[in-house]
Formats: C-alpha cells, sequence, structure tokens
C-alpha cells in the first residue's frame, strides 16, 4: 500500500510541475505569476527539444544584444572624436560601427520565433503528461528530523 501511495504521489507532483507557460512582451508567466529567464529555463529542461530552442534563442538575443551595442557605441565614439578634434569624421569606427548594426538586425530578428517556438513545444508536450490537471496543488519534499528521513507530501 505505501508503495502504491508513493507512486501515486509521485505521478501527481510530475504532472503538478507541468504547467504551461505563456509569454506577453517578452516577460514569461506560469498560472498567473511572472517568471524569470532562470525559472523558464528550469522549467524547459524537462523537455530536451524545448530547452535547446529557448538556449538558441537567448544566445541569439545575447550576441545581437552585443552587436547592436557595440555598433551604436563605436559610431557614437567615432561622432564625438570627430566633433573634438579636426580628423576626418567618417573613419574606419563608424564602418564598423554602422556594418555591427546591420549585421544585429538578422540576430535579433530571429530570437523571438524560436522562444515561442520553444514554449509551444513545451506546452505541447505538458498538456499530455498523465492526463492530469495542472491546477493541482501538490508539493513533495524529502525532510529530515529526530525521527529520520520521510517524504512529506501536501494536497
Amino acid at each position: 500500500m505505501k508503495k502504491l501511495f508513493t507512486l501515486f504521489a509521485f505521478l501527481f507532483v510530475i504532472s503538478a510541475f507541468s504547467q504551461k507557460i505563456t509569454m506577453d512582451k517578452g516577460k514569461f508567466f506560469s498560472n498567473g505569476k511572472q517568471l524569470s529567464t532562470f525559472e523558464t529555463k528550469k522549467l524547459l529542461s524537462s523537455n530536451y527539444e524545448a530547452s535547446t530552442l529557448f538556449k538558441k534563442g537567448k544566445t541569439k538575443e545575447g550576441v545581437g544584444g552585443f552587436l547592436l551595442g557595440f555598433g551604436i557605441a563605436m559610431v557614437a565614439g567615432d561622432a564625438v572624436v570627430g566633433l573634438v578634434s579636426d580628423v576626418q569624421y567618417p573613419s574606419v569606427m563608424t564602418y564598423v560601427g554602422g556594418a555591427s548594426i546591420i549585421t544585429s538586425i538578422p540576430v535579433l530578428s530571429g530570437r523571438t520565433k524560436k522562444i515561442k517556438k520553444a514554449i509551444d513545444v513545451y506546452n505541447s508536450s505538458a498538456e499530455n503528461t498523465l492526463g492530469f490537471q495542472n491546477n493541482t496543488n501538490v508539493e513533495m519534499n524529502v525532510i529530515a528530523n529526530q525521527n529520520g528521513y520521510g517524504l512529506q507530501i501536501r494536497f
């Protein structure tokens, strides 16, 4: 009987962790609560394909943001040098910065598609978990006290 109860409790815990994730204006939500990127990545780690797509999207976001920032800094730096000194203004810094800005556009454009696809893949797999409702509030913890170690299950 104990084994059967533990098995059912474990299945309920698995279904409780498979929650739907929504994305609104670049922020992630699950059950009405906003999730950080770390928490979202942790939830998506249960699905390999979703986790891989999410990481690719975040990598594109980081690289594209770096290229954009680098390009803006190069163009602005060269403009300041051109205004302050008697150097010919459009120098190599401006062209490198402009190229960096232009390169960042296609890199940044694909990031949201990958992240949305990762969330869709996760949500489609979360719908098929054991047929349980995802609104159950089950919590399972390992505890230790003076009586020994145990498994605490809250419904």
